[in-house]
């Protein structure tokens, strides 16, 4: 038995990161690892991540900050736009997921935009494995590459209509949905 045998695999999604206007610096929620969005907008980005490692592992250019999403450690109304490229499933309770939308609110200005990138977990397959892997094939202009991101199933079922609730309830408004077979991007606004 392989280790891939532990895992339920999601088919493997083609993605596009297209580049998004944005004025001043970037707040990138969990923007370690592959610093996906540090690679589109470069010294822009404010890459916060809470493991000093996926931090390390991403791609320098944007400023790198060890911090809890759950706790900003910002003013209010510092930041014009925010991301969260595949973050918010690794908060493991929906608790968590709301205290990062409300801390991700209070340090938009008004009239600021989130945008997020998640899978959806609406239709969840039969199957016995206790972690799912989100497979992607992204492209950001000319960089393209594979990869993937895994968490263990949550209990509640995370669609984009789970996002879109929590996000309204912190106080965002829905502005535009995309799909891409089981992955979405959201694009909200603070009124």
């Amino acid at each position: 038995m392989g280790e891939e045998d532990n895992y339920y695999l999601f088919e493997q999604v083609e993605l596009e990161v297209k580049d998004f206007e944005s004025e001043g610096f970037i707040l990138d929620i969990g923007g370690g690892g592959e610093g996906v969005i540090g690679r589109l907008k470069g010294k822009d980005v404010v890459a916060i991540d809470f493991r000093i490692e996926e931090l390390e592992e991403a791609v320098d250019g944007p400023l790198k900050i060890v911090m809890d999403a759950r706790d900003l450690q910002f003013l209010d109304s510092s930041f014009n736009t925010a991301t969260a490229f595949f973050s918010l499933m690794y908060l493991k309770t929906q608790v968590d997921q709301q205290k990062v939308l409300e801390e991700v609110w209070r340090v938009l200005k008004p009239g600021g935009y989130l945008h997020v990138w998640e899978i959806d977990l609406s239709e969840r397959p039969e199957t016995d494995k206790e972690i799912y892997i989100v497979q992607l094939r992204y492209s950001v202009g000319e960089y393209e590459i594979g990869t993937g991101y895994g968490q263990r199933w949550p209990e509640e079922t995370r669609s984009r209509k789970y996002y879109i609730e929590l996000a309204e309830k912190a106080g965002f408004q829905h502005i535009q949905t995309e799909k891409n077979k089981h992955i979405f991007y959201l694009l909200f606004q603070k009124e």
